[in-house]
């Protein structure tokens, strides 16, 4: 067994790619999932981040399946993981890289990706449709629709929650086809832990809350918000907002709307404009 892997909760994909980052020298980029996906929905921008130069990384979340057919056999598996336990789970590998990273992550994701940055362990960060932390305040109808498969039931706090077609029709791929949409849904939607949701929608209730992010500390380094212009789940307003307590940073902080895109964004057809405007702002500083 890998000794990275053998001394953590670290599993042997996560180490070899810790290694392989520390190997060659590369500056790493680690790609972060938010709910309903998987650490392989990001396995096209990784191929385009190593063909520019970096060593890509992609972590799971703690006891993440391999594949969506095993998420979707064994859906238990994501039942109570909290955004702390992931949160410490990704710093746990990113302190084991030799150089700083970039820090890209989508959706709760984006929230774990500028938890990593408050804590100054990134040397870049961008956060696409970034999930709310303590101090965001806006409500969009919208966003209360998308989270409603968990929060309409308290007892799926502790429960892995899979979507219907059309919760993610609406969640995620409301900004292309029904045919897109349908091969999206078949493709990456896997259950996920109604945990993360529950304490994003009471953060600014709870002054202990894990949904929270250190927006003033100097080591936070340049970060970027990238929202699609027509997600349903993290409008406007809510990154619009992130980027209004994150701009108090003395970093560069700035924020881009992305033109006719939902949720989605980073993993339907148009993924590679996305991922461009992230690996510009990337290479600007990493």
């Amino acid at each position: 067994m890998n000794t990275i892997a053998a001394e953590s909760g670290i599993t042997e994909h996560e180490a070899e790619q810790i290694e392989r980052a520390n190997t060659t020298g590369r500056t790493p980029v680690v790609f972060i999932h938010g709910l309903w996906l998987l650490p392989s929905s990001w396995d096209r921008w990784a191929a385009l981040f190593e063909k520019s130069g970096y060593s890509a990384v992609e972590p799971g979340w703690p006891d993440d399946p391999q594949s969506v057919a095993e998420a979707k056999a064994h859906p238990e598996v994501f039942a109570g993981k909290t955004v702390g336990q992931v949160a410490d789970h990704v710093a746990s590998i990113v302190t084991r890289l030799q150089k700083k990273p970039a820090v890209i992550g989508h959706s709760f994701g984006g929230l774990l990706a500028q938890i990593i940055a408050g804590r100054g362990l990134a040397a870049v960060t961008v956060a696409i449709d970034p999930a709310p932390f303590r101090g965001v305040l806006p409500l969009p109808i919208s966003a209360l629709k998308s989270a409603s498969p968990v929060l309409s039931n308290p007892a799926n706090r502790s429960k892995a929650i899979p979507l219907t077609y059309e919760q993610f029709r609406f969640a995620f791929a409301n900004a292309v086809s029904q045919e897109e949409a349908r091969q999206l849904y078949e493709t990456f939607a896997v259950p996920a832990s109604g945990a993360p949701i529950f304490q994003a929608a009471a953060a600014n209730l709870n002054p202990w809350t894990e949904a929270k992010v250190d927006t003033t500390n100097p080591d936070r380094g340049p970060l970027l918000i990238i929202d699609g212009e027509k997600d349903n789940t993290v409008p406007w307003a809510i990154a619009n907002a992130s980027f209004k307590r994150q701009k108090r940073n003395p970093g560069v902080t700035e924020i881009k709307k992305i033109a006719g895109r939902g949720h989605a964004l980073t993993i339907d057809s148009g993924w590679k404009e996305v991922a461009d405007t992230a690996l510009a702002f990337v290479q600007r500083f990493a």
